[in-house]
């Protein structure tokens, strides 16, 4: 199997049966993003555990299924980071997806990597990774600034 086909078999199944969806309860931070060339819309919630990391991460997502698998993919992954880590860990996969730079990238996020070669998706893959940002941060999703 070569890489864009795992990858295409790997973002449909995510996308298809998210682990991560739905709404947190009890959130102690919350994030959103939209993107507004296609529609794709991404809030997270966020709750940190004792030790000031992140201890879950839920999203709602809406979109196509990038959106939905990058966004479940994320909330996957933040668990267990601080605030830095999870922040570094959004830029690093951005910076994969915009200039090739694989750097500190996770090795699972590595199926978007085909991304590249369809710049105008690449928005769809960082929006829920701009959205944990927002919730981290306070601030408006990047994404969400231009709409």
């Amino acid at each position: 199997m070569d890489r864009d086909e795992l990858y295409q078999r790997q973002v449909i199944e995510r996308a298809r049966a998210p682990v991560h969806a739905g709404p947190l309860e009890g959130a102690t931070g919350r994030g959103e993003g939209t993107n507004p060339m296609c529609g794709d819309r991404v809030r997270i919630g966020i709750w940190f555990d004792g030790d000031g990391r992140i201890g879950t991460v839920r999203h709602q997502a809406r979109g196509c299924a990038i959106c939905l698998a990058s966004a479940d993919m994320m909330a996957e992954l933040a668990v267990g980071q601080d605030q830095g880590g999870a922040v570094t860990m959004g830029r690093t996969f951005a910076a994969l997806l915009q200039t090739g730079q694989d750097g500190e990238v996770r090795p699972e996020l590595m199926v978007f990597a085909p991304l590249r070669q369809h710049r105008s998706r690449i928005r769809c893959a960082t929006l829920a990774w701009s959205a944990l940002e927002a919730a981290l941060t306070g601030t408006p999703a990047e994404d969400s600034k231009d709409g």
